[in-house]
């Protein structure tokens, strides 16, 4: 008995990872309206009725999808992070950017399920697809800009940024974390993501491949530029930081 309930989770765990596998590939193909669960069924020879019997709806399955992409990617990153050296913000800064390029430019379909246009009719569960994985995303971009905060303060003297600017759940995450980096540090945090998402955005979609046949170079010059405009040198550097 153990043994044949044992061979039913595991072909069900595979046909369960097909069933993901198959809603990636059809978005690939033709985009977010492309994930429905008949398109799905017919792809892998299954009728629509057996489908139901792994993903209730065809939103079920979509949440599954952004929470596992969504980790996939928290969990690239946070590695990236834990081996740069604490004492290197421009090496922090570079190495989170290149796991994060990284990760884009090898699950092109999952980033553009996370960042891409929404699937046409869903509804997130309440708190969102993928509430953790996200504020682990986020979190790691603040403690980017708060490594770099004692070089970079000196540009944002004039910011009048509130804690109120920012969205709750965010700040309960960053604010425990980071709390000696204040409201100007957290919107630095989102200029860096805009910096680093901008240009691998633009190359996941196509938009650089007649522009550019060095996207890598553009990239790494970006980081470059960011980290000096940080008053952080791209070498990894560090001048002391101003008294």
């Amino acid at each position: 008995m153990g043994g044949t309930g044992g061979r039913r989770e595991r072909l069900r765990a595979e046909t369960t990872a097909e069933i993901r596998q198959v809603a990636l590939k059809l978005m690939a193909s033709g985009g977010p309206d492309a994930i429905t669960l008949r398109a799905i069924a017919r792809e892998m020879g299954m009728t629509a009725n057996a489908i139901y019997g792994y993903f209730a709806t065809r939103d079920d399955l979509v949440t599954t999808l952004i929470n596992e992409v969504y980790a996939a990617l928290a969990d690239a990153v946070d590695a990236a992070w834990a081996d740069a050296p604490a004492t290197d913000p421009a090496s922090r800064i570079q190495t989170w950017a290149r796991a994060f390029r990284g990760w884009a430019l090898a699950n092109p379909e999952g980033f553009r399920l996370i960042y891409g246009d929404p699937v046409p009719g869903y509804q997130a569960p309440e708190g969102g697809a993928a509430p953790n994985a996200a504020y682990r995303v986020c979190t790691g971009i603040a403690g980017l800009a708060a490594a770099a905060w004692p070089y970079a303060e000196q540009f944002y003297a004039d910011s009048d940024f509130q804690w109120s600017d920012f969205d709750g759940g965010l700040l309960g995450k960053v604010r425990p974390a980071y709390p000696d980096l204040p409201p100007a540090g957290v919107a630095l945090a989102l200029r860096i993501w805009g910096h680093l998402h901008g240009l691998v955005s633009l190359e996941i979609y196509g938009h650089l491949r007649t522009q550019t046949i060095s996207p890598d170079k553009l990239f790494r010059e970006e980081l470059a530029h960011l980290v000096r405009s940080l008053g952080i040198d791209s070498e990894g550097y560090r001048p002391e930081p101003p008294r």
